[in-house]
């Protein structure tokens, strides 16, 4: 934290680079408005599929993982290209794992949303 920055101040700040990041992967990521418009068409389908908060928040939550691990993943490539564009292993494999997490969270939210609307659709 830089000096100064406490409180309001700092939450004022930590705001505005939030909102600055989140606009940076919607200007340079595809994925992520990708993701995005699929979370917007799914949202609002959770009031229907969800019996009660608790499934209401699976599925919102598992929409949002989605985000949150396509920003880290977004964050990870933009160190690695960062650093150079020539090929090292370690560059390739941070990469790699930071699209696997995108993956695993991708399954995740489609299972959550397979299982609960199948329950609601056929239960």
């Amino acid at each position: 934290m830089k000096p100064g920055h406490t409180g309001w101040r700092h939450l004022v700040h930590s705001t505005r680079y939030s909102l600055k990041g989140l606009k940076a992967a919607w200007r340079h990521e595809s994925a992520f408005r990708q993701e995005l418009a699929l979370c917007v068409l799914l949202l609002p389908l959770a009031w229907w599929v969800g019996q009660g908060p608790v499934e209401w928040v699976l599925l919102v939550g598992s929409c949002l993982l989605v985000l949150v691990v396509e920003l880290i993943n977004s964050a990870i490539e933009s160190v690695v290209d960062r650093i150079g564009p020539e090929h090292h292993e370690l560059s390739g494999r941070a990469k790699d794992l930071g699209s696997a997490a995108v993956m695993v969270s991708l399954a995740l939210a489609g299972l959550t949303w397979l299982l609960l609307a199948g329950q609601k659709l056929f239960g």
